[in-house]
């Protein structure tokens, strides 16, 4: 695993933390907890992934599952594209100049989340080798 791999898949998992994504390593499936700085065997700082019950494991050694963005329900699509209307609106304030200023959160930030928040694939780390296709059922 390169360097690069290992840094957008740390970047993946991060944000997929809060909404339970699993993970195998070793034939087993965990839920992932946390991720924490370790060291290894050879004296070197490392990203591990935590899960209850288990030593944290190098992020070399896992591979999380996620969904092809093809397994999207027609629901999900739905809600998708509902999510563009329904943009949130973020109010600022600058008193030391005296303005406030309300601002839309971009769209894209609000679509990221929902991807997470589904456990879909829209890094394409299932192609890449660096993630699992998750069955059918995992994320019920």
């Amino acid at each position: 695993m390169t360097n690069e791999e290992k840094q957008l898949l740390i970047k993946d998992l991060c944000q997929r933390l809060l909404y339970g994504v699993k993970f195998a390593c070793n034939k087993n499936i965990y839920t992932a907890k946390g991720l924490d700085l370790i060291v290894t065997d050879e004296g070197d700082w490392e990203y591990a992934v935590t899960a209850k019950g288990i030593e944290p494991i190098e992020i070399e050694y896992i591979k999380p599952y996620l969904r092809s963005m093809s397994s999207m329900t027609k629901e999900e699509i739905e809600e998708c594209s509902q999510l563009q209307e329904d943009t949130i609106h973020v109010r600022f304030y600058k008193y030391d100049e005296g303005y406030e200023k309300t601002i839309d959160l971009p769209y894209f930030a609000i679509l990221v989340d929902f991807f997470n928040s589904h456990h879909l694939d829209f890094r394409g780390l299932i192609p890449m080798g660096l993630a699992l296709e998750a069955p059918e059922d995992m994320y019920k």
